[in-house]
């Protein structure tokens, strides 16, 4: 059974939460952020949903160190809706959003999404052997040292760029890159920095991919954030 690690001080919604999930996933609560990091600093978790409004210490500050600790998928369950919330939180480590009031048809769905992604990841990603990252039995290949790129055995040529681009999403295939985050990790200061360059190097990747095969798409959009790496054959 999946460890799950529920962190939210409304106690209307723990027993939501609990009644909904309990009989699927080993749930653990913790109603502040104090606990929390006490939780995440001594036991591992398979997953862990989020408030951010929190007593002593706020779900961002949360989230920020469980990033600094562990890869644990993090879903964020609040009320704030803004956008500019949305995309600090996933900037900032977590891997889904999720804004209260939601159905909790959905929330399963999510949850059963990042779990399968990260478990997905485990099992078919090999890292680091000789600084070289592998998926699925070599059909995603990329060795660092070298700087090449082996997609279903067809080695692609990248630029400079693109390389750089790939290989960040790629070591972290359950984060949500935002255009700005991607501009400041590649681009240096004197370089052009228009989040439609980022845009352009995704394109041109993409391009290059399909032309080994049309239909697998390593590369996700996330409408109004930016890209997300797709593990290759998950579906």
């Amino acid at each position: 059974m999946k460890k799950i690690l529920i962190v939210e001080d409304e106690v209307y919604m723990l027993n939501l939460l609990a009644i909904h999930l309990g009989s699927e996933y080993d749930l653990v609560m913790a109603n502040d952020g104090i606990k929390a990091l006490d939780f995440i600093k001594n036991h591992e978790y398979d997953l862990i949903i989020l408030d951010i409004m929190l007593p002593y210490v706020d779900g961002w500050i949360v989230c920020e160190k469980i990033r600094e600790l562990c890869d644990t998928p993090i879903l964020m369950l609040t009320a704030r809706n803004e956008i500019s919330d949305k995309v600090r939180g996933l900037e900032i480590g977590a891997d889904d959003y999720l804004i209260k009031p939601f159905e909790f048809e959905e929330l399963e769905a999510r949850i059963k999404a990042l779990l399968r992604r990260s478990n997905f990841m485990q099992i078919n990603k090999d890292k680091i052997t000789e600084n070289i990252l592998s998926y699925t039995d070599g059909l995603f290949t990329l060795n660092l040292d070298s700087r090449k790129f082996f997609f279903n055995e067809c080695y692609v040529e990248l630029t400079a760029k693109e390389f750089e681009l790939l290989s960040l999403l790629a070591t972290s295939p359950t984060r949500v890159w935002s255009r700005e985050v991607l501009l400041n990790h590649i681009w240096e200061e004197y370089e052009e920095r228009d989040l439609r360059v980022v845009d352009s190097h995704i394109k041109n990747i993409r391009t290059k991919l399909k032309k080994i095969d049309k239909d697998q798409k390593l590369i996700r959009t996330v409408w109004g954030i930016g890209y997300q790496f797709v593990l290759p054959g998950e579906k």
